[in-house]
C-alpha cells in the first residue's frame, strides 16, 4: 500500500504540474504583443478577415473561457483545425506523431547499448589507457552540439561513404528497407547524444558498486566475474541513472525537432517548426502542449522506477 500512495502522489503531481503547464502555454500566446488575429494575417489583412477569424478563434471572449474551452477539447481528444491548412489537429498529427515515435523509439534501442557497454567497459578497466581514450571520446561528443553532430554524420556517410540518404523521407509507400535506410542517421544521432550523457555516470555508478561489500562477498562465494556484473554491480548502479534516463526520453522531443530538421524526417519536430513560422496558433499551442506532457511523464516514469527498483525510497 505505501509504494501504491507514493506512486499515485506522483502522478497526482505530474497532473498538476501538467495543468500548470497548460496555463503557461495558454497565457504566453495570449500574452504576445499585438492582437493574435492581427499576428497571423499580417499587415495586409482586411477588417473582415480579421472578424472572421476573431470569432473562429473566440477571441471576443474573456481568456479564461477560451482557455477552458481549449483545455477541455484537449482532454476530449478534440485539438481543433489548424488555420494554415483547415484540417482537423488530430489528423495533422497522426502521422507526424507516429513517425517521430518511430524514431525515438530505434534510438532509444541504441541508447541503451550505447550507453551500457562503454560504461562495462570502462568500469572494468578503469584508470587504464582504455578508460581514458573513452573518456576523452565521451568530452568530446559531449562538447559536440546535436546538430553539428548530425552534419558530420551526414558528410561521413552521405559525402565521402555515400551508402545513406541525405534526406529521410518516409511516406506510405516506404518499404521497410527504405524506413531502416532513412532512420540509422537521425536515429544515431540522437542515441548518440544521449548515451554520453549517461556513460559517465554509469561508469562512475559502476565503480562504487564494484568497491561495495556485498560485491566483493559475491566474488569470494565462488560467483563468476560476468555473473556479479551483470546480475548484482550492474541493476543496482542503473537506478542512480534512471534520472538521466528521464532526461533523454524528454529530450527526445526536443531533440528531434532539431535533427529532423537537419534530414528532412517528416515528423513531429519539423511539424512544430513549420507551424511556428506560419504562426498557426491552435497548432503551436497543441505540439508545445504534447512535448511538455512527453517530457512530465517521462519523469513520472523515472520517479515510478525508482521507487520501484529502491527499497529505501519505499520506506521513506
Amino acid at each position: 500500500m505505501n509504494i501504491l500512495r507514493l506512486i499515485i502522489g506522483r502522478a497526482l503531481g505530474a497532473m498538476l504540474t501538467l495543468l500548470l503547464v497548460s496555463i503557461v502555454i495558454f497565457a504566453a500566446v495570449e500574452l504576445l504583443p499585438g492582437d493574435v488575429a492581427s499576428r497571423i494575417l499580417g499587415r495586409n489583412a482586411t477588417e473582415v478577415n480579421l472578424a472572421v477569424l476573431r470569432l473562429k478563434l473566440n477571441l471576443d471572449a474573456p481568456g479564461w473561457e477560451r482557455y477552458l474551452l481549449w483545455l477541455g477539447g484537449i482532454v476530449q481528444g478534440d485539438f481543433g483545425v489548424a488555420l494554415t491548412s483547415g484540417r482537423r489537429i488530430s489528423d495533422i498529427l497522426a502521422d507526424k506523431v507516429f513517425n517521430t515515435l518511430v524514431l525515438a523509439g530505434v534510438a532509444f534501442l541504441l541508447y541503451l547499448p550505447f550507453a551500457i557497454v562503454p560504461a562495462l567497459i570502462q568500469a572494468i578497466r578503469r584508470d587504464r589507457p582504455i578508460d581514458h581514450g573513452m573518456s576523452i571520446v565521451t568530452l568530446l561528443l559531449l562538447s559536440t552540439p546535436d546538430f553539428l553532430l548530425a552534419s558530420l554524420l551526414m558528410i561521413a556517410f552521405v559525402v565521402f561513404i555515400p551508402v545513406l540518404p541525405a534526406v529521410s523521407t518516409v511516406t506510405d509507400a516506404t518499404t521497410v528497407e527504405g524506413w531502416a535506410r532513412a532512420l540509422v542517421l537521425p536515429a544515431v544521432t540522437l542515441a548518440v547524444v544521449m548515451a554520453v550523457y549517461a556513460v559517465r555516470m554509469l561508469r562512475d555508478n559502476l565503480i562504487e558498486v564494484l568497491d561495495s561489500d556485498y560485491i566483493r562477498m559475491a566474488e569470494l562465494k565462488g560467483m563468476s566475474a560476468r555473473r556479479v556484473l551483470l546480475r548484482h554491480a550492474l541493476p543496482n548502479a542503473l537506478i542512480p541513472s534512471l534520472n538521466i534516463t528521464a532526461l533523454n526520453l524528454s529530450y527526445l522531443i526536443g531533440g528531434v525537432v532539431i535533427v529532423e530538421r537537419v534530414f528532412s524526417y517528416p515528423g513531429f519536430g519539423n511539424l512544430l517548426i513549420d507551424a511556428v513560422q506560419v504562426l498557426d496558433v491552435p497548432l503551436i499551442e497543441v505540439t508545445v502542449m504534447i512535448a511538455a506532457a512527453v517530457y512530465i511523464l517521462a519523469n513520472l516514469m523515472a520517479d515510478i522506477g525508482a521507487i520501484l527498483l529502491n527499497p529505501r525510497l519505499r520506506s521513506g
